[in-house]
């Protein structure tokens, strides 16, 4: 079995800085689990501790029931796919692949089943001769990938593997790592900044900042329920609007109110109780640009949930079109359907659909409903 278990791992730098601050969780078998947050969040730290290519301060490393905190990388049955391919330029593909194999005195007969079978997972048979300088980044990355299959490992690591890559290569690359774990059901921790990757690959996602986890779930449960302001912000594109205003209660009813600006809108019942003590007090307001309509193309929609807001720019999205839209006080962006013509640097009507709203404390961000 190939489960990961870290327990308790902090890792401090020289000069004290902290690089991840007690990071304690696990990995369950086949799953491919996506680390995800911005640059200097911890989450490659994390990754080449659990490879064993950096040492942590405190704490313990599992992998399957094996604690392997003090083992070198090449006694931890892991497999490691970098950013940079790091291929050796001077061997063909099939010697990239094979390399690993033949240090550890694997028979040749063994070493050529390996690398073929390798090579025909991936698309790589008409190049095994091919040098890494005769491939395109997306070949390149995919022999890396290859010299890890032939392996056989307990964990494939990878560390943001795709980010030298262009957009149509990436989108091409994220769809074969997927095939991939779907076929060799193996159990697979992915370090990425793209929140795109970690949505699209991930069973669950571990969303770190500051060397510190925020949450671990679903994608779905990540982006629809962030626990906190960094989650709902960070998941997302265009990321979560946050406006600031506060709780009013009016003839038993609650709204929100931007303070000097123009949102006012009512609160839905269900919502009610976990704002009760918000009352009169100021809030943290997050809504989704989808969740942004033009009323021309609403056939109904309560006037209390209708706002009137400038539209300062438009972004042509193909499918999609982006609004930046002004409040008075608070910028938002709203993402509509791209056949809709909006008007430029005129006031215009929107829908804000109140089932999906979400409200953060102000003094501590965390999600209150």
């Amino acid at each position: 079995m190939a489960q990961v278990s870290l327990r308790g791992i902090t890792k401090i730098f020289p000069r004290g800085v902290v690089g991840v601050k007690d990071v304690t969780l696990g990995v369950e078998n086949k799953e491919f689990m996506v680390f995800l947050g911005p640059s200097g969040c911890g989450k490659s730290t994390t990754l080449r501790i659990i490879a064993g290519l950096e040492e942590a301060t405190k704490g313990d490393v599992y992998i399957g029931d094996k604690l392997v905190s003090n083992l070198p990388p090449k006694d931890r049955n892991i497999a490691m796919v970098f950013q940079n391919y790091a291929l050796y330029p001077h061997m063909n593909v099939y010697n990239n692949m094979a390399f690993g194999l033949k240090l550890r005195k694997y028979a040749a007969s063994e070493i050529d089943r390996r690398v073929k079978e390798a090579a025909g997972i991936l698309g790589l048979g008409k190049l095994l001769e091919r040098r890494p300088r005769e491939l395109s980044g997306g070949q390149r990355q995919r022999v890396a990938v290859g010299r890890a299959i032939v392996r056989k490992p307990l964990v494939f690591l990878f560390d943001e593997p795709l980010s030298n890559l262009d957009a149509k290569m990436r989108v091409q690359m994220r769809t074969e790592i997927n095939r991939l774990h779907i076929k060799l059901q193996a159990t697979m921790i992915y370090v990425t900044h793209d929140q795109t990757e970690a949505m699209t690959l991930g069973n669950r996602i571990v969303v770190m900042n500051e060397g510190v986890i925020h949450q671990i779930d679903t994608p779905a449960v990540i982006y629809g329920k962030p626990i906190n302001k960094f989650v709902a912000g960070f998941i997302g594109s265009p990321p979560m609007n946050f406006v600031k205003g506060k709780i009013i209660k009016k003839n038993s009813k609650f709204y929100f109110d931007e303070t000097g600006g123009r949102i006012k809108v009512k609160i839905v019942d269900e919502m009610m109780p976990k704002l009760e003590s918000y009352v009169g007090k100021e809030i943290i307001f997050g809504i989704r640009s989808e969740d942004i309509y033009d009323k021309l193309f609403v056939s109904e929609a309560p006037p209390e949930n209708i706002v009137t807001m400038a539209c300062e720019v438009v972004e042509p999205m193909g499918s999609e079109v982006y609004l930046h839209l002004s409040s008075g006080k608070h910028a938002l962006i709203a993402k509509v359907g791209g056949h809709e013509n909006p008007p430029i640097n005129q006031d215009m009507d929107l829908v804000f659909d109140m089932s999906k709203i979400h409200f953060f404390d102000k003094d501590t961000e965390r999600t209150i409903v």
